[in-house]
């Protein structure tokens, strides 16, 4: 079979990515930049535009004027048209629609007295998603669009693989036991609320078997995963992935409006997204909704997230026991072969990139959310060519704001680190800084007070280079998955939702979502 198609869009699409970064080098984009305020993202334009832009140009002339013959070759050529065809989109929604919307949103909040694209989190997740929705259920995917496309859930999970980076043993270490004792109580929960439901309601067992790996652990692989088990049919998976994608498209939306009402800071909303929201893209995609600015959100979702998809072998096991109890048949599942093979590769990628990372390869190992502590003289005061000193010390009268305000915190640990602090003009340990955070978040002092805290946080906490890019890729990774994830999501799947699964699915998914917002708000605290 032949699957490169002759079409002239690769090529087209081609010239225009290189097109676009000429003009943005030539400066003949300058005034759109400057009314968007994207001057910050004119590096990657350039650069991703002229690699995307030459790789498309290259493959499209190649489709317009070879002969392709049979084999892998073949195959892969054929994904670049989708994939280029995603990357135009998300370059659009990014370095577009994104910044418009955030204009839009700021000129009309004096009319409207809010910011409707803040309240809405229209940023460029959303709009990708939306996009991809409405590409794929207004204009269809092209044929020659079409293997490119089903590659994008790659980029997910290539994302996800890439977030092992950012995270330490030591970090890791006090977010784990948490995480664990919280997801394993949803995980499940759910699992059993569902076949107790599902039993009730009569629906086959396995249905209910597909349904709750499904509602329970990580979503749509975990469906793919435990269907075998549970001998679910064809039909059953599809009802399962409607409802887990009606749902969790539902909930990422509805997550961020709640977590900003409820003032929940980066890990109380990770720990909720990561523990309430079916599947993993759309914990992605609520967590960068929900700060999509900044990373910490979604680094502390997805470590949620990858703790409740290390139960999936625990519930296949589970599952095909229950079954086949159920059934009462002799049928006989090989459990070694089903959890080997069907563990998904990409959380062992994830574990992999987690080791090196907290051997100190990518950063020094005791980084904490991608920074590592470091108060010495070399890295707070500099000099730049002009010989000018540049100093993160205290100023003397920072310090005086301090000694006004220190009565006003009442525990002696936090009194300590406030006095060291302020006798050495920097924070002095990385136990004082989780001190002295406490007492910003807290907002004991006033907002001078709690601004110089958090400029003494900044000063000795330091971003490595390797990290800084590793986070760039990320932020591409996870962009193009979610516009990819868009062009599947089909109204014929949302439809598919319907009957007994989206019956069982709601009860369990919001008694999921509202539980997991109880415990988060009562156990789970910003300074960890």
């Amino acid at each position: 079979m032949i699957y490169t198609k002759k079409t002239p869009w690769t090529l087209i699409m081609g010239v225009i990515m290189v097109a676009y970064a000429y003009m943005v080098s030539a400066g003949m984009m300058e005034p759109l930049i400057k009314l968007l305020h994207t001057g910050k993202h004119a590096g990657e334009m350039v650069t991703l535009g002229y690699w995307f832009g030459g790789i498309a140009v290259v493959v499209g002339l190649w489709q317009l004027l070879a002969t392709p013959k049979q084999g892998q070759a073949d195959y892969y050529i054929s994904t670049i048209g989708g994939l280029m065809f995603i990357m135009l989109i998300a370059f659009v929604v990014k370095w577009g629609l994104d910044p418009m919307m955030g204009l839009w949103g700021k000129n009309a909040e004096p009319a409207l007295g809010f910011n409707f694209a803040k309240m809405l989190n229209l940023n460029y997740v959303v709009m990708g998603i939306i996009a991809g929705i409405i590409v794929v259920n207004v204009f269809k995917i092209p044929e020659w669009a079409q293997n490119g496309v089903r590659l994008s859930r790659l980029g997910l999970k290539t994302g996800v693989i890439l977030l092992g980076t950012l995270y330490s043993l030591a970090e890791l270490a006090q977010l784990g036991k948490l995480s664990v004792v919280l997801i394993g109580f949803f995980v499940l929960g759910s699992v059993g609320l569902v076949l107790w439901m599902g039993a009730r309601r009569n629906i086959p067992n396995s249905m209910g078997g597909v349904l709750s790996a499904g509602l329970g652990v990580c979503g749509v692989s975990a469906a793919v995963a435990a269907a075998p088990v549970v001998q679910a049919k064809s039909t059953e998976i599809a009802y399962t992935i409607g409802t887990i994608l009606l749902w969790g498209i539902l909930m990422m939306f509805i997550f961020p409006i709640v977590g900003k009402a409820m003032d929940m800071g980066p890990i109380q909303f990770g720990a909720w997204a990561g523990t309430g929201i079916l599947n993993s893209a759309q914990v992605a995609g609520a967590a960068l909704a929900f700060q999509p600015d900044g990373i910490e959100t979604l680094k502390v979702a997805e470590i949620f997230n990858i703790t409740r998809v290390l139960f999936l072998p625990i519930i296949v096991l589970w599952l095909a026991v229950w079954y086949v109890k159920r059934e009462q048949t002799d049928l006989k599942v090989n459990l070694g072969e089903v959890v080997l093979g069907k563990f998904p590769v990409f959380v062992l990628g994830f574990i992999l990139m987690f080791a090196l990372s907290s051997t100190g390869v990518f950063a020094p190992a005791q980084h904490y959310k991608g920074k590592f502590f470091d108060n010495s003289e070399a890295k707070l005061v500099k000099t730049d060519k002009e010989g000018k000193v540049h100093s993160k010390l205290l100023k003397d009268e920072e310090v005086a704001t301090l000694q006004a305000e220190v009565g006003k915190v009442q525990r002696e640990d936090q009194k300590a680190a406030i006095a060291r602090l302020m006798e050495n003009k920097k924070t002095m340990s990385i136990d004082d800084d989780t001190l002295l955070r406490g007492v910003a978040n807290a907002k004991i002092l006033s907002k001078d007070g709690n601004a110089i805290l958090k400029k003494a946080h900044g000063a000795v906490y330091h971003t490595a280079g390797k990290i800084k890019m590793f986070r760039n890729l990320i932020a591409w990774f996870f962009t193009f998955g979610l516009v990819g994830l868009g062009m599947q999501i089909t109204m014929a799947s949302i439809k598919q939702a319907g009957g007994q699964p989206l019956i069982i699915g709601t009860v369990v998914g919001a008694t999921k979502a509202i539980g997991a917002l109880i415990v988060v708000m009562m156990f789970v605290h910003e300074t960890i």
